[in-house]
C-alpha cells in the first residue's frame, strides 16, 4: 500500500445502477490508501445500496438530499466540493451523464456537478447496458463531456447483470482506484509511446524443465504504471508472471528471449522511449528435448549444448534514429561492484541511461534501491517501494528526453 492518496479529499457520487456495489469496495479502497470519501448520492442510487451502507464505509455522512437540514445554510452543493481534491461519478448511469453533459441541476448530485470550482476535476466511470452505452445520444454526450474537460474512466467490455454482453461495464474498483491516482500524476510523458519489457525469461529443456531465474516482474510493472500515470501510450512486453496487467497498459505475453526479442522488435517503430528491464537469459539451450528427459540409470547428466540469445537492448539502441528516438535505458542486475560494472555496461550498450540495482537485493521484493548511469556519472536513488523508484525514473527520463529535444 503506497497511501498515494493520503491527505487527498474525494466525492464520490453514486447515480442509480447495479454496479452500485462496485462502489463500496471502491469506497473501501479509497480509504486504505489515506483519503477522504465523502460521498454523495442520487435518490436512485439509494434503490441499490443503502446510504447506511456508504457511510459505514466511507465514516462520513453521506447526502442524498439538496436541502439536507443537516448542512446549516442549506447550500451542500457548494460546501461539499470547495475543499475537495476530485469529484468521482461512480457509477455514473446513462441518464446521470445526460444530466452532466446538458448541465441540469434537478438534485444535489448534479448541481453539486454544476456548481463544482473550475479547478476541481470532474470524474466519471460510466456504468450501463450495452445499448444504452452505444446509443447515439449517450454518445454525444460522453464526447460532450470529454470536450467540457471531464475525464471518462471506462467503460469495460464484459457480461452484464442484464445477461448481455458487450461494453457498459463500470470498470473494477482496482482499476478505478489506478486511474485516479493517475489523475493526480504529472504528465510528463503525454503524448509520447513507450516500450518496455519485465519479468523473466523461460529457455526450455524439454517439454516440463527449463533455465530462468528469480526476477519476479514487479519492478517492470511498476515503470509500466508509471508511463502510463505520466500520460504515455504503454506496450509491456512480459515475460512469465502472475503479475495482473497495469490497467490501460497493452500487454504481449512471450516466454523466451528469442520470443521477447522478436515481440520488441516488432513493436519498436515509432517509440519514443524503450526499457529494457526483463531479466533476459543469456543463453539457450540449442538440443532441447521434445519428450521429456528421464534420469539415467547410471547417474549421468544430460550433455546440454547453449548458444547466446540476442542482446534485445543493444538491438534496440542500433535502431535509434537521427531524431534520437527510442530514448534506450537499460537495466542491470548485479552481485557486486555495481558502480564499476553499471558505468562499464552502459558504455558497451551504447545507450545513455543505465539502471543498476543489485540482484539478490530485488528479486521479488516490494522495495529496492536504484542507481542511474548517465555520461555525466551516477545517482543514487534511495531505498522505496517499487512504484516509487518507477516515478521518480520515469521523472527523470522525463527531463533527459526534453533536454535532449532542446539541444537538437
Amino acid at each position: 500500500m503506497t497511501m498515494d492518496l493520503k491527505g487527498k479529499k474525494i466525492v464520490l457520487g453514486l447515480s442509480g445502477g447495479v454496479a452500485c456495489y462496485k462502489a463500496a469496495e471502491l469506497c473501501r479502497s479509497l480509504t486504505k490508501e489515506g483519503a477522504s470519501v465523502q460521498v454523495v448520492m442520487t435518490d436512485a442510487a439509494t434503490h441499490f445500496i443503502t446510504a447506511v451502507t456508504m457511510q459505514a464505509l466511507s465514516g462520513n455522512t453521506v447526502y442524498t438530499d439538496q436541502w439536507d437540514p443537516r448542512m446549516a445554510n442549506n447550500m451542500a452543493h457548494i460546501d461539499l466540493t470547495r475543499d475537495a481534491d476530485a469529484i468521482l461519478i461512480a457509477p455514473c448511469s446513462a441518464d446521470f451523464l445526460r444530466k452532466l453533459a446538458h448541465g441540469a441541476c434537478d438534485d444535489l448530485l448534479s448541481t453539486m456537478c454544476v456548481a463544482r470550482p473550475r479547478r476541481l476535476p470532474l470524474l466519471v466511470a460510466p456504468a450501463m447496458n450495452v445499448e444504452m452505452w452505444e446509443n447515439p445520444a449517450t454518445q454525444r454526450n460522453v464526447r460532450q463531456l470529454a470536450l467540457d474537460g471531464a475525464c471518462i474512466f471506462g467503460p469495460a467490455a464484459g457480461e452484464q447483470a442484464c445477461g448481455e454482453v458487450g461494453f457498459g461495464r463500470m470498470l473494477e474498483p482496482e482499476e478505478l482506484l489506478e486511474e485516479l491516482v493517475a489523475s493526480f500524476q504529472p504528465k510528463v510523458l503525454a503524448g509520447k509511446r513507450v516500450l518496455l519489457t519485465a519479468g523473466p525469461t523461460f529457455e526450455a529443456i524439454d517439454p516440463v524443465r527449463g533455465i530462468t531465474n528469480l526476477s519476479s516482474g514487479k519492478m517492470g510493472y511498476a515503470i509500466a504504471r508509471a508511463a502510463r500515470e505520466a500520460g504515455a501510450e504503454v506496450t509491456l512486453v512480459s515475460g512469465p508472471t502472475t503479475l495482473p496487467t497495469p490497467h490501460g497498459v497493452r500487454r504481449i505475453d512471450v516466454k523466451s528471449a528469442a520470443q521477447m526479442y522478436d515481440a520488441v522488435m516488432a513493436a519498436v517503430g515509432g517509440q519514443h522511449v524503450f526499457i529494457g528491464v526483463a531479466a533476459v537469459a543469456d543463453w539457450r539451450v540449442t538440443n532441447a528435448s521434445d519428450q521429456k528427459m528421464k534420469k539415467q540409470d547410471d547417474g549421468g547428466a544430460p550433455n546440454l549444448q547453449f548458444e547466446q540469445n540476442p542482446d534485445i537492448l543493444a538491438s534496440v539502441a542500433s535502431t535509434t534514429s537521427i531524431s534520437g528516438w527510442p530514448y534506450c535505458v537499460g537495466f542491470a542486475a548485479e552481485s557486486e561492484n555495481l558502480v564499476e560494472y553499471g558505468a562499464v555496461k552502459r558504455e558497451k550498450k551504447g545507450i545513455p541511461l543505465l539502471v543498476g540495482n543489485i540482484g539478490h537485493h530485488t528479486f521479488g521484493q516490494d522495495d529496492n534501491t536504484i542507481v542511474l548511469f548517465d555520461d555525466s556519472g551516477h545517482t543514487v536513488l534511495p531505498r522505496a517501494d517499487k512504484l516509487t523508484l518507477a516515478r521518480q525514473l520515469i521523472s527523470e527520463i522525463a527531463k533527459r528526453i526534453e533536454k535532449r529535444s532542446l539541444l537538437k
